[in-house]
């Protein structure tokens, strides 16, 4: 009987952890956060679902008031499965400490805490305080895993950073002459698209911008609202005004950041076309600093990045170690020195100084392959 009752808690702290995947791409500066309400001793000897809330878009309403809302006068003595520390600071909103208190809980199993300073244990706490059993650090690592991009904005000041790459077997993402769709099949750019649906930003290259045109935009069916803000790294301000960025950026946010300094008349007719300017500093390079840019937004709220390319902002990021992770898709295709670099050089001559990575995960998209590392 206690065996199948910690399968059941299992089964229910798994699931606000599923809920919670739900807000990633959608509720930025907020972490992405899944409740589950559950009440104890029903007739066969397992618990009742009461409530279910996640993250809701833009951050608000919490997870937590979502599934104290769905279940009414039913909250009172249930179990709330929380998938990260219940914020305990008065905002826009109460705080969700406070709430659950008043809904008369019994008892709280929260998965990881907050490292937020203004909740950081103050949460915990406060439901102790009320009387609620609390237990913590169930799932700790899948949940820090989830929500890594709003802990690095909250630690380190910056986002997350996943490079997606589209590639032959031999890491080759375009022919010499530029060509490269499409190397991957219809299942591997139909995952891609789901990438984009759960990161708050899109970045590219200018150079990406002139060769390809994109609209960075998921094309999955129903997710389009889900579309990230998307970001060009543009130093000297290159891209077109007629490109299909400029001309959709009033519909889809846009932001180009670019070096302190840049043409001022071009500033202007991009801000003109709707697009935000993030004005950046130089590297020891004379490049556009990407870690600064990082930084700029972090303090603008974006928790997850997704960088496309090209090779050339990539080779940047990964000389200043700024890519946590990466999404890799590999076609069954060979293309040998002929084709273009995923990364261009990024100064390294000793295998030591490499970036290394963890493989996390590897299996077949359609024909091809992906893999996840960090």
């Amino acid at each position: 009987m206690a065996g199948a009752r910690e399968a059941e808690a299992r089964r229910h702290r798994t699931a606000a952890l599923a809920l919670a995947r739900r807000g990633l791409g959608a509720v930025r500066p907020n972490p992405a956060v899944g409740c589950i309400l559950v009440r104890e001793g029903h007739g066969d000897g397992r618990g009742r679902v009461v409530g279910r809330g996640w993250t809701q878009p833009s951050g608000r309403p919490h997870a937590e008031t979502e599934a104290l809302r769905r279940a009414g006068p039913l909250a009172r003595g249930a179990t709330a499965y929380v998938s990260l520390e219940p914020c305990a600071h008065h905002g826009s909103t109460p705080p969700c400490a406070e709430a659950l208190a008043r809904a008369g809980i019994a008892r709280a199993v929260i998965a990881a805490k907050d490292p937020d300073p203004r909740v950081s244990g103050r949460g915990i706490a406060a439901l102790r305080e009320a009387g609620i059993a609390v237990t913590t650090g169930v799932l700790e690592r899948e949940a820090a895993d989830l929500n890594a991009g709003f802990f690095l904005r909250v630690t380190e000041g910056r986002p997350l950073v996943t490079w997606k790459v589209a590639s032959t077997l031999d890491g080759r993402t375009a022919t010499h002459a530029g060509e490269s769709q499409w190397i991957t099949g219809e299942t591997a750019r139909e995952f891609a698209h789901g990438l984009r649906a759960s990161h708050d930003v899109i970045m590219v290259g200018v150079g990406t911008v002139l060769s390809d045109d994109p609209l960075l935009t998921c094309r999955l069916p129903g997710l389009a609202a889900r579309s990230p803000l998307r970001v060009v790294v543009d130093g000297r301000l290159r891209m077109p005004l007629t490109s299909q960025l400029v001309v959709t950026a009033p519909e889809q946010p846009t932001w180009l950041a670019t070096l302190h300094g840049s043409d001022g008349a071009r500033r202007r007719a991009f801000a003109d076309c709707g697009i935000d300017i993030i004005e950046v500093g130089e590297d020891e390079d004379g490049n556009l600093d990407v870690r600064e840019m990082l930084r700029a937004l972090g303090t603008r709220g974006i928790t997850r990045v997704l960088l496309e390319g090209g090779s050339q902002l990539v080779g940047a990021f990964l000389r200043h170690d700024a890519i946590d992770r990466i999404v890799w898709f590999r076609a069954p295709r060979l293309m040998g020195g002929d084709g273009l670099a995923a990364a261009a050089p990024f100064g390294v001559d000793r295998l030591a100084a490499t970036p290394a990575f963890e493989r996390l995960d590897i299996g077949p998209a359609g024909a091809d392959i992906f893999e996840v590392y960090a």
